[in-house]
C-alpha cells in the first residue's frame, strides 16, 4: 500500500498524451467490435506504460447520461491496454444496469477511462478529498466503488459521497460509522476530446 502522503505521481502510472489517446482508440474499437460480435482489437504491440499491469474503469456516456461503466479495482495479470479493452467491452455489453450497446448508438457515445492508483485504507474521514479521491466501501461481503469524478459531477460534500458509496455497496448509508471499511484511491481520468488536457 502507498503511504497516505504519497503524491499522485507516485501512485498512478505515468501516462503521456499519446498513450492516453491510444487507450481511447483501443477502448472505442473494443466497443465498436463488441456491438458487431467481432474479436477484440489487438493490444499485443503496445509498449511502455500500456504494457504494465494497472487497474482501470471504462465509462460510456450517451450525451450526459451514463450508458455503462465497468472496471477492475486492483491490477490483474493483464497489461493496462488489455485491461482497457476488456473493460470497454464489458461496459458496452455486460453492465447489468443497462441493455447492450447497439451499433446504431455508437456515434452518440463518448468514452472515458479512469486509471486507478492503489487502494489506501481510510483511518479518518478527513483523509478523503472530494474531487481527488475515489472510494471503496467493504462490509459483510458487500463492496461498492465510486470514481472520483462522481462526487464532483453530483456536487456532493464528503459525508454525502461516503454515504452514497455505502449505498452503492448495498449497505445502509451510515455503514461507514458502524464498522464498514473505507479505502480511497486516486485516478487519472481522461476522455475522448480531452486526453491532452489532463
Amino acid at each position: 500500500m502507498a503511504e497516505d502522503r504519497a503524491p499522485a505521481s507516485a501512485i498512478i502510472p505515468s501516462i503521456g498524451h499519446a498513450e492516453r489517446e491510444r487507450l481511447l482508440v483501443l477502448a472505442r474499437a473494443a466497443v465498436e467490435r463488441a456491438t458487431r460480435s467481432e474479436p477484440w482489437p489487438d493490444w499485443s504491440a503496445e509498449t511502455g506504460a500500456l504494457r504494465q499491469p494497472a487497474a482501470a474503469f471504462v465509462t460510456l456516456r450517451a450525451g450526459h447520461q451514463l450508458r455503462g461503466c465497468i472496471g477492475c479495482v486492483e491490477p490483474r495479470h493483464w497489461s493496462l491496454a488489455e485491461t482497457v479493452v476488456r473493460m470497454a467491452t464489458a461496459a458496452s455489453q455486460e453492465d447489468p444496469r443497462f441493455s447492450r450497446v447497439r451499433e446504431e448508438e455508437l456515434r452518440g457515445l463518448t468514452v472515458e477511462i479512469s486509471v486507478l492508483g492503489p487502494l489506501v485504507p481510510v483511518e479518518r474521514l478527513e483523509q478523503v478529498r472530494v474531487g481527488r479521491d475515489g472510494l471503496v466501501v467493504e462490509d459483510r461481503g458487500h463492496r461498492g466503488l465510486l470514481l472520483p469524478q462522481v462526487a464532483t459531477e453530483w456536487q456532493w460534500d464528503l459525508e454525502t459521497f461516503v454515504s452514497q458509496a455505502c449505498r452503492k455497496a448495498g449497505l445502509p448509508p451510515d455503514a461507514w460509522r458502524t464498522g464498514a471499511r473505507l479505502y480511497r484511491f486516486e485516478a487519472l481520468v481522461f476522455g475522448e476530446g480531452d486526453a491532452g488536457n489532463q
